[in-house]
């Protein structure tokens, strides 16, 4: 088995690194993973972001949005995370997600930590989810990666991950949220997380005959190359969602109540319509016909709004609270 530890947290960098050797040479090498991200949400390939990310508050706290390439709901990355990978040879038709999830299980036994493999891709100590797991299958190859919640701060995982109450109706497929725990308090020594994860490290390689995988200098630009071009872009994370309908309502101090219906393809809105109690002096039709084909993104809304007198539309409003009502 070979062995590779990151030493980037940069989710887009991460996951780019994954894409490369679950690309590279030695297709019938298993190989082991080790990396964290920091700070960052992190959406299944088949997942709406608009519906998974409580974005007000990612913006307000710097947190990165990326996207993977398997299935699967949403996770949260902090440095109290560690993530593992396994990249092999794959036989069958079906996914075994616990094939991947038991040396992880009996690593963390030797620390005293009974973990449970439950469901159809979690781990769980008694009942709480502390990992979640995803596999991504393709040309005989799987590559599955799962959390490690050892001490992330899960106050964070909840507000991240609640979006507000507007009515999101998409194909995409939406997370569903269990009680989750972190590893921490469970084991038997009280180790930061840099001593577990070298803990962890250490198990693997005792259950294993690993060597360590050294990157080509191809590969590792082909890692940069795929960082900048696919998963840190924002058609990528954004874009690349299924289509779906928005519907917001809010009250708006100055303008009034406003409720605004919108289809999104492709992270950019198709249609867009306002309704409410508010004044204006021009109708907002022409407003709504401006910003169709816009990305649902602030740059760009702040783009196509540079030279709109928004107050004629909707009294009181501003640019600001404008983006602010479509994005948050």
């Amino acid at each position: 088995m070979l062995y590779l530890e990151s030493t980037s947290t940069d989710p887009y960098y991460n996951l780019a690194l994954e894409q490369v050797v679950f690309d590279g040479p030695g297709q019938q090498e298993t190989c082991c993973m080790l990396w964290q991200n920091d700070n960052t949400i992190v959406v299944g390939k088949h997942q709406n972001t608009l519906q998974e990310v409580n974005m007000a508050y990612v913006e307000e706290h710097q947190i990165r949005v990326a996207r993977r390439l398997s299935g699967g709901g949403a996770v949260y990355h902090d440095l109290g995370n560690v993530n593992f990978t396994f990249i092999a040879p794959h036989e069958g038709a079906g996914m075994d997600f616990s094939a991947f999830c038991r040396p992880v299980a009996a690593a963390l036994a030797g620390l005293g930590v009974t973990a449970e493999i439950s469901g159809r891709n979690d781990m769980t100590i008694d009942g709480k989810k502390f990992s979640g797991n995803s596999q991504y299958v393709k040309h005989g190859r799987v590559m599955h990666h799962g959390t490690i919640l050892y001490d992330s701060d899960l106050s964070v995982v909840g507000r991240a991950l609640r979006v507000p109450e507007d009515k999101i109706t998409s194909k995409g497929l939406q997370s569903v949220r269990s009680r989750v725990t972190n590893v921490r308090p469970y084991v038997k020594e009280d180790l930061p997380t840099p001593e577990f994860l070298a803990r962890l490290r250490q198990a693997l390689w005792e259950m294993y005959p690993m060597e360590r995988l050294e990157l080509t200098e191809e590969q590792k630009a082909e890692t940069e190359r795929l960082r900048a071009t696919l998963y840190s872009t924002w058609d990528w994370n954004f874009g690349a969602s299924p289509p779906c309908q928005i519907i917001k309502k809010r009250r708006i101090e100055g303008c009034g109540q406003l409720e605004v219906h919108m289809d999104v393809e492709r992270g950019a809105i198709r249609t867009l319509h306002f309704y409410g109690d508010y004044f204006s002096m021009e109708e907002p039709e022409k407003l709504a016909e401006q910003l169709l084909g816009c990305p649902l993104e602030e740059e760009a809304l702040r783009r196509r709004l540079a030279d709109t007198a928004l107050e004629r539309c909707f009294r009181g409003m501003d640019v600001e609270s404008f983006c602010r009502l479509l994005l948050q």
